[in-house]
């Protein structure tokens, strides 16, 4: 077998609207093309041998081991690839279980869709599931050593892509309330929500955090001193930076037993407690300055009690935890080290922060801590008997958590959020040694000894005893209170003709509003009335783009079928999708062969609506119209058409369209009809002359109108909307140069041509038309091109993209030259390769009052050829005119 192509699915798309996190591989099954498994010796031995739990892989019949029944009665490999993929992952510990596995026109070759919760592990599920079935193929066996290594490699990778545990709690909380989010580029942030409506994080720091408090809390000393100023309990202490220094300050704080730590240390890093003689201040001295970035060093009276922490969010405690230090309790036969070790097999313990409790180590300071008790690791406890590994409480060192939040005195509760907004922190977390913190700190001398900003959130969210709390929940009320909106409205538009004229037409419209609008198009991001990025920008990245500006309150996006197939969407959900058309285009490209295979891509735009939102469909195509059995949303249809059996039907039953009717650019709400404006007022239309420019019309105002905007904000935008070469370039951008007209459109498929012959063949004098195509379109595509020139153009320059898309140069020109032979044998037309070369030769032998139309592969190269014909002293002015194209 060989793996020919992996890409990876991040939203809603071809295989699935719902399963958005896909790896899609293309698999040859070479030699195993034409063996099902069960003529394969020894192969469902060897599997089940090795992945003893795919029984539980229910498959199609739907019954415990009827994927198992599968392979005996005889699968393709593919299909067995699939579920060895997915089973991989269950083992690390992911939750997947959707595949699907499609044969494509090649033969022998498959197309295995795999789900995974992170992209990287997906990636490696898939290449160690054909490693795995070839070589029981080829041996009847697969290594335990392999398996091993394989599991381990993904728990590695997933461990490695996981969120860390106080961010993993509120992106969970973010999802359950329909708060989308996505991984931004740089120091590890988050954003909720979209556009103008986002809010950041980075761990437990949000957007509301202010910078004084946060570099006042890493401040311990400057932290105590403005506490003390308030009256709030902390411990006496001193700042020094030399050892020299040391003495002196212990003396001050009348003896031993005293805390040294860093002045700007967290995690508990450098921190030494209960010291008690000279020899452990001096190590602890060194520790503590080697942890400090400006060496130093915080000398406190040590306060004994417990150690407890206190979560304060957005001015209200949320939770409070007793932190117990790393520690080991005797069972009367286990060594010290044996019940350290019998602690770290604990599945909830791991390195570092990410796992919910962390593994105790054994170091030096470990060991000293345990010969002050009397102890070495080779000590057995009695039962019940307690040696503590750590001095500190830290999770991060191997401490566990109590929950005490329902146990805290209402002084403390009061105290604790005062000292949140003394700081200024939107969210802290306060450290409070107190024998018990049940009772009121000055009662029992206790002292607030650290304010944190940042503070973790796990002991909270997975205490080791106790009940959890869902404190995320408090951060997202603070950034979304009730009410507030986190996504803004995203309007999708997917269709083979008409997207970036629609697209366009439709921002155009929702400025009128008076809001920011983003939208991408094929020819650029824009976001307002700028141009952010030029390119053809019309899959998930650029719409990205745009969903993460915090300037951009309403996102308008062309979703192409390319970004669609290699990547999904960029959203989960929108709330208008429109589908224009489905037509012949791009077939044979990405395994997707026929039209009602392209059909089923431009649907996953109108399956991605929200329940509340509108899927607009083109009542015309009955391709696009049946799509409306798919749609969980509103249905609205548009037609040039108003006796449209479809729409007739749909608005009989209140529903809601657009016609063309009358002349008039309309609206049918059930029985009421809203007349927008008359086609020949809308400078789109030329004049009314454009049909097709007249359905992306109807298509954008409708669409318009389920968002809500109102009518005299639509008309007002279809009245403004000017199709020029610098608002719409190459779409139907129709100019005056004097004796002749040239017409630059970006017609590329049969389609995009017969909608611009219905406006050639009305033109009054000769038409020249300079043609082409992409060269990844199929042979059968240039002869329709060429059959279709010869019925639009009285003559035809054939010319070629630069970019020939792997074709012998000259092919596709050869091919498109036949397709004018078959339709018409006394067509004039000369085949000119040269982009450039062809259309200035068109506009050099322009007789007067003729038609050149270009349909070039560079818009922007083929605009500085017609304007640098300008007549002299005379300006330029573009006709009304826009294109169905895209």
């Amino acid at each position: 077998m060989k793996i020919l192509k992996i890409q990876t699915l991040r939203g809603p798309n071809y295989w699935s609207v719902r399963r958005q996190k896909l790896v899609l591989m293309r698999l040859d099954l070479e030699d195993l093309a034409e063996k099902p498994t069960n003529k394969i010796p020894g192969f469902y031995e060897g599997i089940t041998e090795v992945l003893p739990s795919l029984v539980e892989h229910y498959c199609s019949p739907g019954v415990r081991g009827g994927f198992l029944e599968r392979i005996r009665e005889g699968t393709y490999m593919g299909h067995v690839v699939e579920h060895v993929a997915l089973e991989l992952q269950e083992l690390a510990g992911m939750r997947v279980g959707f595949g699907r596995t499609r044969q494509t026109a090649s033969p022998g070759v498959y197309q295995v869709a795999i789900e995974h919760i992170d992209e990287q592990a997906g990636r490696y599920s898939a290449r160690a599931a054909v490693r795995l079935c070839r070589s029981i193929v080829d041996t009847g066996k697969y290594p335990q050593s392999e398996i091993d290594r394989d599991i381990k490699d993904l728990k590695e990778l997933w461990a490695e892509a996981s969120l860390g545990p106080s961010t993993e709690t509120i992106v969970k909380e973010a999802h359950y309330r329909d708060i989308p989010w996505f991984h931004l580029s740089a120091r590890s942030t988050i954003q909720l929500g979209q556009g103008a409506n986002q809010k950041r994080i980075q761990a437990t720091l949000t957007d509301y955090s202010s910078i004084l408090g946060v570099e006042l809390a890493c401040d311990k000393e400057g932290t105590k001193r403005i506490l003390a100023d308030a009256g709030v309990p902390v411990p006496r202490g001193a700042v020094i930076k030399y050892l020299d220094e040391l003495q002196d300050a212990i003396e001050d704080l009348g003896g031993y037993p005293i805390v040294i730590k860093p002045l700007d240390g967290n995690h508990g890093r450098g921190i030494s407690i209960d010291i008690k003689s000279w020899e452990e201040a001096e190590e602890a001295y060194d520790a503590a300055s080697a942890a400090s970035k400006t060496r130093s060093v915080i000398v406190e009276h040590y306060y004994t009690g417990r150690d407890h922490r206190v979560l304060v969010v957005n001015g209200q405690v949320v939770a409070v935890a007793e932190r117990v230090p790393a520690r080991v309790i005797g069972d009367g036969s286990a060594t010290i080290q044996e019940l350290i070790e019998e602690t770290n097999r604990d599945p909830r313990r791991g390195e570092g922060h990410d796992n919910v409790l962390t593994k105790i180590k054994v170091d030096r300071k470990s060991e000293q801590l345990l010969e002050s008790q009397g102890y070495s690791l080779q000590t057995v406890l009695r039962k019940g008997e307690i040696a503590y590994m750590r001095a500190t409480a830290n999770l991060s060192t191997g401490g566990i958590a109590v929950d005490k939040t329902d146990e805290i005195h209402p002084e403390n509760i009061w105290l604790a959020q005062r000292v949140a907004k003394i700081i200024g922190l939107d969210i802290c977390g306060l450290d409070i040694v107190t024998p018990d913190i049940s009772k009121p700190l000055r009662e029992v001398d206790g002292v607030i000894v650290e304010v944190n900003a940042a503070p973790g959130f796990r002991m909270h969210v997975c205490p080791s005893e106790g009940l959890p709390r869902n404190v995320a929940a408090a951060v997202l009320d603070m950034l979304f209170p009730p009410g507030t909106p986190s996504r803004i409205p995203i309007l999708a538009v997917t269709g083979t003709n008409g997207k970036t004229t629609t697209t366009r037409l439709l921002a155009h419209i929702m400025k009128q509003t008076g809001r920011t609008v983003g939208f991408t198009t094929t020819d650029g991001t824009y976001i307002g009335d700028y141009l952010v990025e030029k390119g053809d920008n019309t899959g998930p990245q650029s719409a990205g783009l745009i969903l993460k500006d915090p300037t951009v309150e309403v996102a308008v996006l062309e979703s192409a079928r390319g970004g669609i197939i290699r990547s999904g969407l960029a959203f989960d959900y929108c709330d208008v999708g429109v589908v224009l058309n489905v037509s012949a285009d791009h077939l044979g490209l990405d395994d997707i062969e026929t039209i009602e295979q392209m059909a089923r891509v431009k649907s996953v735009v109108a399956e991605t609506v929200r329940s509340q939102g509108y899927a607009i469909l083109n009542a015309e195509d009955p391709l696009v119209a049946g799509m409306a059995e798919r749609v969980k949303a509103n249905v609205a249809y548009f037609s040039m058409n108003p006796d449209n059996e479809v729409v007739w039907s749909h608005t009989r039953q209140g529903g809601l369209a657009a016609v063309y009717e009358d002349g008039y650019i309309s609206i049918l709400n059930g029985d009421w009809t809203l007349r927008i404006e008359e086609a020949v007022n809308v400078p789109l239309t030329m004049g009314g002359r454009a049909p097709f420019m007249i359905a992306n019309a109807l298509a954008a105002c409708l669409a318009a109108f389920a968002q809500g905007v109102e009518i005299e904000e639509i008309r007002a935008g279809l009245a403004s909307f000017q199709a020029s070469s610098e608002q719409t370039p190459g779409r139907m951008n129709l100019f005056d140069l004097g004796e002749y007209h040239a017409l630059i459109d970006y017609a590329h498929n049969p389609a995009g041509y017969k909608a611009l012959g219905d406006f050639v063949r009305n033109w009054p004098g000769e038409s020249i038309g300079v043609v082409g195509g992409p060269g990844d379109r199929r042979d059968e595509d240039f002869i329709t091109l060429g059959k279709l020139s010869a019925q639009i153009f009285d003559r035809i320059i054939v010319k070629e993209d630069d970019d020939t898309r792997g074709r012998s140069r000259g092919d596709a020109a050869d091919l498109i030259c036949k397709g004018i032979e078959e339709a018409d044998r006394k067509k004039k037309y000369e085949s000119i390769l040269d982009e450039t070369k062809a259309i200035d030769t068109a506009l050099d032998e322009a007789p007067r009052g003729s038609l050149v139309v270009i349909l070039p592969e560079s818009v922007s190269r083929s605009l500085s050829l017609v304007q640098s014909r300008k007549p002299v002293g005379e300006g330029l002015i573009p006709q009304n005119g826009a294109s169905g194209k895209a």
